[in-house]
C-alpha cells in the first residue's frame, strides 16, 4: 500500500487545528478553523474526493481520529461521509482501547508498535493508505521514510507558530513537485513525491536521510 498524506498547511508550515476553534488548542493555539476562508469546493474538495477514491484504508493519530469519529457518523447519507464511515480505518494510540473504537471499521495500532505496523501495511498489496491531520504521526513517518506522497493544501496565511509535520532533525529530504492546482481562494494543492538519488533504492520521503542526520 502506498502511504499518501493530505494536509491543510499555512505558508509558515503550520497544520494545527484547521477545522475548528476547539480542534487542538495545545500550546495555546488560538487560530483554530483558519482554513475555512480559503476552502474551495471544486479544487480542494476535488482533491479530497480523488484521495478517497484511491484509498483502501485510512490511518490516523488519536486526536484526529477522535475528531473524525465525533463528526462523520452524524453525516451519513452524504456519499463522501458514507465512504468515510465504511472504509477500513487504523488509529495509532497509546491510550485508546478496543472498547473506545466506536467508529465503524476501526482497528487499533498500539503506539509502541506504530512504525513496525505501518511498515507492514505499506508492504502489503492494495491501494493507498491515506492520512490527514495527525501531525505527530505524520512527522514520525516522514522521519522513517514511510511516506510515498505528500499533498499539501497551502493556504495564503501566516499563523505565527503551531504544530508542523516536518522533522527538525537536520535531515535533507529532496522532493519532486508532481502537480499544482490553484483555487480561486488563493489556496494551492501541491503534490510532492520523494526523489530517489541515482543508485539508491526507491523509498518514501526521507528514507535513510533521517538516520544519517542522527548519526553524523
Amino acid at each position: 500500500m502506498r502511504i499518501s498524506i493530505t494536509e491543510f498547511i499555512s505558508l509558515d508550515g503550520v497544520v494545527q487545528a484547521p477545522g475548528g476553534p476547539e480542534e487542538d488548542t495545545d500550546g495555546g493555539f488560538a487560530h483554530g478553523g483558519w482554513s475555512h476562508p480559503y476552502f474551495d469546493a471544486e479544487v480542494l474538495g476535488g482533491a479530497f474526493d480523488a484521495g478517497m477514491r484511491n484509498a483502501d484504508a485510512l490511518l490516523f493519530g488519536r486526536r484526529t481520529w477522535q475528531t473524525m469519529a465525533g463528526a462523520w457518523p452524524e453525516r451519513a447519507g452524504d456519499p463522501f461521509a458514507d465512504r468515510m464511515n465504511s472504509i477500513k480505518k487504523y488509529v495509532v494510540s497509546s491510550t485508546l482501547t478496543d472498547a473506545d473504537l466506536t467508529w465503524n471499521n476501526t482497528t487499533l495500532i498500539p503506539g509502541a508498535d506504530a512504525v513496525a505496523r505501518v511498515r507492514e501495511l505499506r508492504a502489503a498489496e492494495g491501494g493507498d493508505l491515506a492520512m490527514m491531520g495527525s501531525p505527530t504521526l505524520v512527522r514520525t513517518l516522514i522521519q522513517e521514510g514511510l511516506v510515498d506522497e505528500l499533498q499539501l493544501i497551502v493556504m495564503p496565511v501566516l499563523l505565527g507558530g503551531g504544530k508542523s509535520i516536518f522533522p527538525a532533525d537536520g535531515g535533507r529530504r529532496p522532493l519532486e513537485l508532481v502537480s499544482t492546482t490553484t483555487a480561486k481562494t488563493g489556496a494551492q494543492v501541491c503534490v510532492f513525491r520523494p526523489v530517489t538519488a541515482p543508485g539508491q533504492p526507491t523509498g518514501g520521503i526521507g528514507e535513510g536521510v533521517a538516520v544519517r542526520a542522527r548519526t553524523s
